[in-house]
């Protein structure tokens, strides 16, 4: 009885230690977690599954990741400060697919302001955006005009929303539009916390030839609140190279483009 009580405190202390590294890290592989804890692979896909019933994390193929709440719209200041480097290298990498002579839509978001900064040397570009800060990193580009519809101001992530924003948007029609979400899966498609947002991302895709979307690599495997779209709708995925492996495949298997910093 002893013996099987001990089990059951390492097996409990093995758990709650393997959360506290999917906390800090954001996620979690079985290879990693086997040679740690010094257990087998099957251990530790037993605890991942124990876990993953009680809703404390996401099982992924060779892993798991935390899980997050729907709700939340964090602020700007916030978002900015998570998984920065990787929004960097997005954002250069973004901007390569953006030519010369081109319409654009920069969505509101932390990564978009990334592609803002690195488009300064594109000749003849038009950019649409809804977003403020983007609209100010852009007054000193002089090669590119700069179209900001109407609407009401959401503080939260500076962007302007509401029927007379979609109304405005409307009357355009552009060649690109690259977008920011707070969530992308294969199965749910691209989410926001926030329901106006998702109205007006949609009046973007609308009136898009190519929709890109730009997600850091623990975007994947997130829903939020409110649906954008399912993924049939976007044609570019720009992620670094810590995506899910399943998610990617998925993605590539569908005819989507996964762009890979």
């Amino acid at each position: 009885m002893e013996q099987i009580n001990n089990e059951k405190d390492l097996t409990l202390d093995r758990r709650a230690k393997l959360l506290e590294l999917l906390g800090s890290n954001g996620q979690v592989k079985v290879h990693e977690l086997s040679a740690k804890f010094n257990v087998s692979e099957v251990t530790i896909r037993n605890d991942l599954d124990h876990l993953e019933s009680k809703n404390l994390l996401i099982r992924t193929r060779g892993g798991a990741l935390k899980t997050q709440r729907v709700g939340i719209d964090y602020h700007l200041n916030v978002k900015r400060k998570k998984n920065y480097k990787e929004k960097q290298a997005i954002g250069s990498k973004t901007a390569e697919l953006i030519k010369e002579g081109d319409t654009i839509i920069l969505d509101s978001g932390t990564t978009t302001m990334e592609v803002a900064k690195n488009i300064s040397n594109i000749k003849n570009l038009t950019v649409i955006t809804n977003a403020l800060n983007i609209a100010s990193q852009l007054v000193d580009y002089p090669d590119i005009k700069v179209i900001i519809p109407g609407g009401s101001l959401r503080r939260t992530s500076l962007s302007l929303i509401g029927a007379p924003a979609e109304q405005s948007l409307k009357n355009y029609f552009c060649d690109k539009l690259i977008m920011g979400v707070d969530g992308i899966s294969f199965e749910y498609g691209i989410t926001t916390p926030n329901i106006e947002e998702a109205h007006i991302n949609r009046v973007m895709i609308d009136i898009a030839k190519e929709v890109i979307v730009v997600a850091d690599s623990s975007k994947f495997l997130r829903r939020s609140f409110a649906l954008i779209s399912g993924i049939n709708k976007i044609h570019t995925v720009v992620t670094d190279k810590n995506i899910p492996e399943e998610e990617y495949q998925k993605f590539i298997n569908a005819g989507k483009k996964v762009v890979i910093v």
